[in-house]
């Protein structure tokens, strides 16, 4: 018994996981490009999240057709506050960088309460299941991972074969050399902050399809916290990397809860929380540039 609910856990994790690096590596993309630490990154997962619940519950559309309109309100979105706000502050202390995009997160999560409310929502989308011998995974969350791994390898395509995925790698290697080259380095920067934003918003309509409950307009804080584990265990400025680190953190989180729950007298959440706070600590101690180094 416990096997069977050991192994179903661990295809739940891969499956969560791979949401989990579609929903961090908008993160690490603006890092790796930008230098800036999104602060207010699950602000924009819950912004996703919502572009999901108003297409199921307002137009009657599964919550498909919701990912790439939260792509395009990410990418107004990031365009919006890059020019308002992030370029001013660019070569500023990181601290301004910081409060900027936390005051950002703040500011999206009370537009959000004063439109829809405070009050936890929800939607139920059907889609029948896959009945594994140890596990029955619903075909909604598969459908997630699948776009989750489609996304992913659009996004690694699109870095290696066009220019604009070129010239974004050119100015990470040296934005100097690649202004004197003629590449529009305030653009790219413009670009990079959009797509990380668009990623991170399209990845809140990923992970309703895998929870469908729980959606209020602070719902990411849980989200931002996972994201900086996932980040710095796949390496911070590592789209890829962050991608990896996701599964890695859905295998760890689904197995652990397994494990703590045989304890007894104590709440399997709340240690798995601890132990993934405490992976980010020793990746922090032992190796700092995480699983995998920017590229």
């Amino acid at each position: 018994m416990f096997l069977e609910q050991l192994s179903g856990n661990l295809v739940q994790g891969v499956v969560l996981g791979a949401v989990y690096g579609m929903a961090t590596m908008g993160l690490s993309l603006i890092f790796g490009v930008l230098k800036v630490v999104n602060v207010g990154h699950g602000a924009f997962v819950m912004v996703g999240a919502f572009v999901a619940l108003f297409f199921f519950n307002t137009l009657g559309l599964n919550p498909i057709f919701a990912i790439p309109a939260a792509f395009a309100v990410g990418i107004a979105l990031g365009l919006a506050f890059y020019y308002t706000a992030i370029r001013k502050l660019l070569h500023a202390p990181e601290l301004a960088t910081l409060l900027a995009t936390f005051s950002v997160g703040v500011l999206l999560e009370e537009t959000i309460k004063m439109i829809f409310g405070s009050e936890f929502r929800g939607y139920n989308w059907d889609v029948g299941k896959i009945d594994l011998v140890f596990t029955a995974l619903p075909m909604s969350k598969i459908l997630a991972a699948l776009g989750s791994v489609f996304i992913a390898v659009l996004l690694y395509v699109w870095f290696k074969r066009t220019r604009a995925g070129s010239a974004m790698r050119s100015v990470v290697e040296d934005s100097q050399g690649a202004r004197v080259c003629g590449i529009n380095v305030d653009g790219v920067y413009a670009m990079s902050f959009a797509l990380g934003i668009g990623l991170t918003v399209a990845s809140g309509v990923l992970l309703t399809m895998f929870i469908p409950v729980g959606i209020n307009p602070y719902m990411g804080g849980g989200y931002t916290l996972k994201a900086f584990v996932i980040a710095v265990l796949g390496g911070l400025s590592s789209p890829y990397g962050a991608f990896f680190g996701g599964l890695v953190f859905g295998l760890i989180e689904n197995t652990s809860y397994t494990m703590f729950a045989l304890i007894p007298g104590v709440e399997p959440f709340a240690l798995t929380r601890f132990l993934s706070f405490l992976i980010l600590l020793i990746i922090l101690l032992i190796r700092p540039t995480g699983i995998i180094k920017a590229k």
